[in-house]
């Protein structure tokens, strides 16, 4: 018993009838064609990814150089705190 409850037989002849229908250079090429999608898509998501993380990465920089500006404002605020004393 083959893929719910298709024989390997069956199979066979269902291949043999789309070889018949379409020729061997239209499968390949049909092949070929449909991975080279799927390579596409793949590549696609890669790239999404990539720009997701590069996006919260560029966020924790911006974040910590707010972070470091406030810091040092909050220093040349107590030096001038300091130098009226």
């Amino acid at each position: 018993m083959g893929l719910g409850g298709i024989s390997i037989w069956q199979l066979l002849i269902i291949l043999l009838i789309v070889v018949l229908v379409f020729g061997t250079k239209r499968l390949k090429s049909m092949g070929g064609d449909l991975g080279g999608a799927v390579k596409g898509f793949k590549k696609a998501m890669n790239d999404e990814e990539n720009k997701s993380e590069d996006k919260d990465s560029d966020a924790a920089k911006i974040n910590a150089a707010e972070s470091d500006n406030e810091e040092g404002a909050d220093r040349t605020e107590r030096k001038k705190e300091d130098s009226r004393s």
